[in-house]
């Protein structure tokens, strides 16, 4: 059985949760592939330390100290005597060059591009080495090598074809021994300079490598113990999710839990690679199983919220006009770059609700009024107005959307507990059910939603 590992900032971030890492993977009964992040909060440091360089501060130099010693550490705590040499040799040349580009950028001043994305890559180039190290037998690989970007409209995006061909020339399949690779960094495929995947790079490199390889499965360690159905930190009695479909741990991250990065895992969807979340520093719990043979659909697996929303409605005689106003209203939007989460009924009559980030709120109240201002001036519309400091509150599922009354009894609930639901959506998705309440209100009506899904 083949899989891959990923293991996040947070599990290799310390010695301790490093000797779990060590734990997990020469535990295996078979060779894997391991994808790391960079040490906890080193991304963050990096680019930090960059910016205040290329200001013309001398910080990094107090900086770099810091983070040899943090690297140092754990070498010398974890490393066995007779790598201990050649893995410090490399990693102080890593950290060389890291020291060089902040000297560099303290003196001119200014922070180019590539100089950042290089920069950022040296915490994966070395946490990898490093890890490659402490594992028993494991080989080490450079993503540098067979991850490769192009540039679309300014970023930096995998060329899927070319990274797929070379991922199978570097992992021969079957494997004789673990091997470790760093996640998140890349280079062009053009000009060979150091790039990254973004936000959620390390589970997208270890995604891509997945799907190229047909393995069996891909494991997310990371610091919770999979998915929850409810955020646990408001939620004292949220339970462990043990299953859930592709589908709905992408519509749960989209509307606020932070376990995966929805487009992250799109190679293993496409391939229905099942795949698991599960906690380096609590091996032995069973995690959330996600793929698309899950038994039970048509409940609710969870609830979440996205905070920082404002909605724009539009009242009078067009909103009876759905298709119409549904498709200016979108493509208004699309034109501009703002993000739609939901299509919200109010819960006054003739009206049509759209909700986004706050930060976009001013901008959608611009250019919905500049689409329908004709309307405006006949009287077809009576008003459209923005409305800020709100939330989203989601209950996830498939299927849910033929569950009977789920919203009629979300929105009883949350006026029986005196919250003021602004709008609900239900039906309009086969996967959630969402309402839109004051900000300051999230928080009771995630609990009375959970109570009422989770009895």
């Amino acid at each position: 059985m083949l899989k891959v590992l990923k293991f996040g900032g947070t599990s290799v971030g310390t010695i301790d949760s490093l000797r779990n890492v060590k734990a997990i993977v020469e535990g295996l009964d078979a060779p894997a592939i391991v994808v790391v992040s960079a040490l906890g909060g080193l991304t963050d440091k990096l680019i930090a330390t960059a910016n205040s360089s290329a200001e013309g501060s001398e910080h990094y130099r107090e900086e770099m100290v810091n983070i040899r010693k943090r690297h140092h550490d754990i070498i010398n705590e974890l490393v066995p005597d007779d790598k201990k040499g050649s893995v410090t040799e490399k990693v102080d040349s890593l950290l060389n060059l890291l020291e060089e580009r902040y000297q560099g950028l303290s003196l001119i001043k200014t922070l180019p591009v590539k100089t950042l994305d290089e920069i950022v890559s040296f915490g994966e180039r070395m946490s990898s080495v490093i890890v490659a190290a402490i594992i028993a037998g494991a080989e080490h690989r450079n993503s540098l090598d067979f991850v490769k970007t192009e540039k679309w409209f300014n970023r930096n995006i995998a060329d899927r074809p070319l990274t797929e061909r070379l991922i199978k020339e570097t992992f021969r399949l079957p494997l004789t021994n673990h091997i470790v690779t760093g996640g998140f960094i890349s280079t062009d495929r053009d000009t060979g300079e150091i790039t990254n995947l973004g936000r959620g790079g390390s589970d997208y490199t270890a995604a891509l490598i997945a799907a190229a390889l047909d393995a069996d499965l891909l494991e997310i360690w990371t610091d919770v113990d999979g998915f929850l159905t409810a955020d646990p930190r408001i939620i004292k009695d949220a339970r462990i999710i043990p299953e859930m479909s592709f589908v709905e741990s992408m519509e749960l991250c989209s509307f606020g839990a932070k376990v995966i990065y929805p487009p992250t895992i799109y190679p293993v969807f496409h391939k229905n690679i099942p795949i698991k979340i599960l906690n380096t520093f609590n091996p032995t719990a069973p995690g959330t199983h996600i793929s698309d043979n899950v038994v039970g659909k048509g409940r609710v697996r969870g609830v979440s919220s996205l905070n920082n929303t404002a909605m724009v409605t539009m009242s009078g005689p067009l909103t009876a006009n759905v298709a119409e106003i549904n498709s200016r209203a979108y493509n208004a939007m699309a034109r501009n770059g703002i993000s739609v989460f939901m299509v919200a009924q109010p819960s006054e009559e003739s009206s049509f609700s759209i909700a986004m980030p706050s930060g976009d709120s001013e901008k959608a109240l611009e250019q919905l009024v500049l689409e329908f201002s004709p309307e405006l001036q006949t009287g077809e519309l009576r008003s459209i107005d923005k409305t800020d400091n709100l939330s989203v509150v989601a209950l996830v599922g498939e299927g849910i959307k033929n569950v009977r009354n789920l919203g009629n009894e979300i929105v009883a609930a949350l006026k029986s507990a005196g919250i003021d639901v602004k709008a609900i959506s239900a039906g309009a998705s086969e996967t959630t059910v969402a309402a839109v309440v004051p900000s300051d209100s999230v928080k009771d009506a995630l609990r009375v939603s959970h109570s009422v899904c989770f009895k």
